[in-house]
């Protein structure tokens, strides 16, 4: 049987057996609608609309709730058999605690008995994806946006840490906690001022943001489209009709202009370019030449082409420069990139045992997960 590959996302779970040429057979949404004892969902008013969010901004915060999405997952969605269990990697983001680390391989040894475990980085396991084991991946996840830059086994914890030959160098990766859920939360507070007779739910305008948000060609453009844009009608699924224009294009922008979000920041290929120029100048081109994109924002509209005209712009002598994904990869690789790189580790470590095995777990613990994995 296939060792399986789980990515849990703030929004999104992938999951399925490691195939590395086809997409996870799951892909479902990570939050979870509370249930009464019985098992049917709440209809009561105390209950109404009660969710549970197992992962806030990439890391696990209700292990309980993972636990039963996991259970959901391996034994009905992918169907592993109790007594039977497999082996399984799991993606890591940025910066993960180690405590987590630990508390995943216990809940995964003990609560679930499976025979093998693996963790890998999810911006090493982008670069996998498409090909490479050096290069730079900016992620822009529900949660968060990462830059990451990576030396051959690039290994990264609280901050920016290429690995060079085995050394991490602690100066060029960077985590910041502004993603996808801003952006919505961005989009709702504007089309709330166009159309305040409408009443917008979170999910409504994640919906509107995944169907119309899109990037302007460039700085001028978007002041031309905020002076003036055709806007649309929607209609939602409650029957309420909203209009949409120039909102659409704030959401892509505000990745180029952080400060239409509040912040004082530089905009995301300044910022890769900041963080590249932090490690030593001779693998510049390495990194910048090797620039990979993932994430669901990602895949915004006209987003590749606003990234890739911002960088023939930027300052750097050597531009970033975007690696395509290989053609016999599945199609809309940006949304599930750590995934597919997580099947093809996983191809090498479990039949090279270089994973960790229950004898393994039994004898260290959980802290065995630092050695093996990180």
């Amino acid at each position: 049987m296939e060792a399986v590959v789980v990515d849990a996302g703030s929004k999104l779970l992938k999951a399925g057996f490691a195939v590395p040429d086809q997409a996870p057979s799951m892909i479902i949404p990570t939050q979870m609608k509370r249930t009464l004892e019985d098992g049917s969902l709440s209809d009561s008013s105390l209950f109404e609309d009660i969710t549970v969010d197992p992962v806030v901004r990439g890391f696990i915060r209700d292990w309980d709730a993972m636990e039963d999405l996991l259970n959901h997952v391996l034994y009905t969605g992918l169907g592993w058999e109790m007594g039977n269990e497999g082996q399984i990697l799991f993606t890591d983001p940025l910066a993960t605690p180690k405590a987590f680390r630990e508390q995943l391989v216990q809940l995964m040894f003990e609560t679930f008995n499976i025979s093998g475990f693996y963790a890998s980085e999810q911006a090493v396991l982008s670069l996998y994806a498409v090909g490479r084991i050096s290069g730079c991946t900016v992620d822009i996840g529900h949660g968060k946006i990462v830059v990451i830059d990576f030396i051959d086994w690039f290994n990264s914890k609280l901050y920016i840490a290429p690995v060079i030959e085995g050394a991490v160098q602690h100066i060029a990766s960077r985590r910041f906690e502004i993603g996808g859920v801003d952006l919505t939360k961005l989009l709702a507070q504007e089309l709330g001022k166009s159309n305040p007779t409408v009443n917008l739910n979170i999910s409504d305008v994640e919906r509107l943001k995944d169907q119309y948000s899109c990037c302007a060609e460039d700085e001028l453009a978007y002041e031309k489209i905020q002076r003036s844009c055709q806007r649309e009608q929607h209609t939602l699924p409650d029957g309420q009709v909203i209009t949409i224009g120039r909102e659409r294009y704030m959401v892509g922008e505000a990745l180029f202009q952080p400060s239409i979000l509040g912040l004082e920041a530089h905009g995301i290929v300044e910022q890769l370019v900041r963080s590249i120029s932090t490690v030593s100048s001779e693998n510049h081109r390495q990194l910048l030449e090797n620039t990979v994109l993932c994430g669901g924002t990602a895949s915004m509209a006209g987003f590749e082409d606003r990234f890739q005209k911002e960088a023939s712009l930027c300052s750097s002598v050597i531009r970033p420069s975007l690696v395509k994904p290989p053609e016999y990869m599945p199609e809309n690789l940006t949304m599930y990139s750590a995934w597919v790189g997580g099947a093809i580790l996983a191809k090498v470590v479990f039949p090279q045992n270089q994973h960790i095995t229950k004898g393994d777990y039994d004898e260290t613990g959980p802290s065995i997960v630092h050695r093996k994995c990180f």
